[in-house]
């Protein structure tokens, strides 16, 4: 696991209810200065995790973007439901 998607796993951990069925995972992207982090959960736990109106999606992506600046990269966050949840 790399620094990144430690740091997302160790921020979205407290926040869901199924901690056994939660995966982050860093996807291949074309652009080196690019890092795409997927969040996989149950789709209740993926609600939370996005929040109202996008609330708490967009306060962790902050939290990333200033997470990855040291390391001179940009970071997206995916929200995937999990297929065998």
């Amino acid at each position: 696991m790399t620094n990144l998607e430690q740091v997302l796993f160790d921020l979205v951990t407290p926040m869901v209810e199924d901690k056994d069925q939660l995966e982050v995972k860093e996807v291949d992207d074309s652009n080196e200065k690019d890092v795409v982090l997927v969040v996989k959960a149950t789709n209740e736990d993926i609600a939370r995790l996005i929040g109202r109106k996008g609330s708490m999606a967009s306060a962790l992506r902050q939290v990333m973007s200033v997470a990855s600046h040291r390391e001179n990269k940009k970071v997206s966050i995916r929200f995937e439901e999990r297929e065998d949840a």
